[in-house]
């Protein structure tokens, strides 16, 4: 009896292992099919049946110099890349728990393209294997602070993702500071930085090949344990499965393949989170998928797939020559941004608890304290932005300047200096109370308008007008506002499910944001190169070259907000609470929200039109407000504005100082004196 019941069991599992093996026959015979049509493409007039000629020995030299010297290395590349994300983005996702991991969402690329950019902007001379190390380390750092500051394996996803978005966004601010700063020793950097397969030889895909299949064996002798992982913790120690080294074992091993792919072509992204998602998803089909054993090598050789046939797609639809120019990231980043709204879209009921900072009470004397004190900061930061630049002035040049008897030097100094500090004041100040805003009304303390895709489809907007040609300064205004309210409303479609969860509405913004970067950056490559620094330069936030009409938008947009956010704090501090008790007092949930969130993407968008795309004021400054006037927003919001004009007004003249006579955007210098404070502030708010 015992051996007959036994029986079925084992025939069981031998026709799932036949039929998770014979799936994975049919995923390499379609990359054999992608990896054939990829081959047949490129910029040469060598075809398809050129190349085939040459494998059947009759093919000319040229055919097999293009074969060798070109088509073979980029599809080399792609294999290597494709297998190396999509094992990595399976080791995370297991260990993290969570079905929105993945080296992007971790930040893992973001920070190995930090380090290979760090060495060569410093001059460091380092060969390909030692580039593989930069790269390995910056990725684990990155891992490791996500993973440590947004609380561990089983975080919430919202939280996981959030944290991971806004470190690779500090990430890739130092990143663009160092292309900007160090331009010549950077030089083509920029394209890398998006993904892109093209390859001088076979060597380099060569020598990665052996290291990700040593990586995906020792992957697979940690299948089992990741089986057990999977249960949870206490189930899979009772089990015996040591739980500390499985997952500084598989972190490291997804580190390491994502530090190869990054080495070899650069940030290729959301593969690492497309091809588990697809993987885990084919589960239903093939139910030996569920078992790591087998979802490894799926998932690498989906991620395969996807990475050649991105690369192909673009091809076809660009031209082989057309395509050249942008890189395969930008396909990729594309179709993860689909997966991770779709994903997003996938998640049911209202917002999980969101971590919160827990501030104290504070008092209306201190509140009124600390407005007078910032209000003075203001004026402070204005005379400062006068003084400073490439040439420092003195007091009473500005007193000679407004009586219009200044020489004309100054009378040139200031005219091009004053105008660029209320830019950045009235910039800073609608940004951080739409910051403060999107916080509480999505009740999550790590939202802000640029994760919620608001000022991306500014910046996408402004770049789409100067490529068509509308260049001046009402074209690039006009289409920065449509670009975000038209972002806002995709975002706020897409999140509405019979209702609106706060949780649905963070993660499709982000994946809309990663969308437009991607637009961006295809339409930045494809135009006219003499347009690219300036047009890169903005996306980083300046102020260069503002005047006082262009600032009349910002001015108008604030005047009007302010009134309305006050008259509307019962609201606010209700929705900020929770679902039911807005409704249970008779607050119009859905209308305050809806009303309150296009209220903060007016604000995002007219400040996207004084300054460019500008990142992290709207997260920190609301924070920073909340520590000194507590949580109340008729005191928050007030204080948070001052503190964001404050801190984009210094970021301004820090950047006009520093390195002058050349200059860094405020964007950058805001992301870089935000990061710290980021760092501590997600320390501050992890789950407990």
């Amino acid at each position: 009896m015992t051996l007959t019941a036994q029986r079925p069991v084992a025939t069981s599992r031998r026709a799932l292992v036949f039929g998770g093996g014979g799936a994975l026959a049919v995923l390499a015979a379609l990359l054999a099919a992608v990896a054939a049509w990829h081959l047949s493409q490129g910029t040469s007039g060598v075809g398809a049946g050129d190349l085939l000629a040459v494998i059947t020995g009759n093919g000319t030299d040229d055919a097999r110099d293009v074969l060798l010297g070109s088509r073979l290395p980029r599809l080399a590349a792609g294999v290597a890349v494709g297998l190396a994300l999509g094992v990595a983005g399976v080791l995370l996702q297991t260990l993290a728990r969570n079905p929105l991991a993945s080296p992007d969402t971790l930040g893992v690329t973001a920070g190995a393209y930090l380090a290979v950019t760090a060495a060569a902007a410093f001059g460091i001379a380092v060969p390909l294997w030692a580039s593989g190390l930069l790269a390995f380390g910056g990725g684990l750092a990155a891992a490791g602070i996500v993973l440590g500051l947004a609380g561990g394996a089983g975080t919430s996803t919202t939280r996981l993702v959030l944290a991971g978005s806004a470190l690779a966004l500090a990430f890739q601010a130092l990143t663009s500071a160092l292309l900007i700063l160090f331009q010549e020793e950077t030089k083509g950097l920029f394209a890398w930085g998006s993904g892109s397969l093209s390859q001088l030889n076979l060597d380099a895909a060569m020598r990665a090949l052996p290291l990700i299949a040593v990586a995906l064996l020792l992957a697979l002798l940690l299948a089992s344990r990741l089986d057990v992982f999977m249960l949870g913790d206490d189930l899979a120690r009772s089990l015996g499965v040591p739980l500390g080294w499985t997952r500084v074992g598989g972190i490291l091993l997804a580190v390491t393949l994502s530090a190869i792919s990054v080495a070899l072509a650069g940030p290729i992204g959301f593969v690492g989170l497309c091809a588990p998602v697809l993987a885990r998803l084919s589960a239903r089909w093939v139910p030996a998928f569920e078992k790591h054993a087998l979802r490894l090598p799926a998932a690498g050789l989906i991620g395969a797939i996807l990475v050649l046939g991105a690369d192909a797609i673009l091809r076809a639809i660009l031209g082989a020559a057309g395509a050249v120019s942008v890189p395969t990231g930008v396909a990729t980043t594309i179709l993860g941004a689909i997966v991770l709204v779709a994903l997003a879209r996938g998640l049911r009921g209202g917002s999980a608890r969101a971590a919160r900072v827990r501030e104290a009470a504070r008092s209306a004397r201190r509140f009124w304290v600390t407005l007078a004190v910032l209000a003075a900061a203001l004026v402070g930061v204005v005379l400062l932005g006068a003084l400073a630049g490439n040439r420092w002035l003195l007091t009473g040049d500005i007193a000679l300047w407004i009586q219009g008897a200044a020489p004309p030097p100054i009378a040139l100094a200031l005219g091009e200096r004053v105008p660029r500090v209320f830019a950045a004041i009235l910039a800073g100040a609608a940004l951080a109370l739409a910051g403060g805003i999107t916080q509480s009304v999505s009740r999550n303390p790590l939202a802000d308008p640029g994760l919620l895709g608001i000022t991306g489809g500014g910046g996408l907007g402004a770049v789409i007008a100067v490529t068509a040609g509308f260049g001046n300064t009402a074209g690039i205004a006009v289409a920065a506002t449509v670009g975000s309210l038209l972002v806002f409303a995709l975002v706020y479609g897409l999140s509405w499910r019979g209702g609106l969860s706060a949780d649905r509405l963070v993660l499709i913004g982000i994946g809309v944001s990663s969308g437009a970067v991607a637009l961006t950056t295809f339409l930045l490559l494809r135009s006219d190169p003499w347009n690219t620094p300036a047009i890169y330069t903005w996306l980083s936030g300046t102020t260069y070259g503002r005047t006082f009409p262009q600032l009349l938008p910002v001015l108008v947009v604030l005047a009007v907000a302010l009134p309305l956010v006050l008259g509307a704090r019962r609201e606010i501090d209700l929705i900020a609470l929770d679902e039911d008790t807005p409704r249970a007092l008779g607050v119009g949930l859905e209308r305050s929200r809806l009303g309150l969130l296009a209220l903060a993407a007016v604000l995002a968008a007219v400040s996207v039109t004084a300054v460019g795309v500008v990142g992290f004021v709207g997260l920190l400054a609301p924070h920073a407000a909340r520590a000194l006037v507590g949580a109340r927003s008729a005191r928050f919001l007030p204080t948070a504005a001052l503190l964001g004009a404050v801190l984009v007004g210094v970021a301004d003249a820090v950047g006009r100082t520093v390195i002058a006579p050349a200059q860094l955007p405020a964007g950058l210098v805001v992301a870089l004196l935000g990061a710290p404070y980021f760092v501590w502030l997600l320390w501050r708010t992890r789950d407990a």
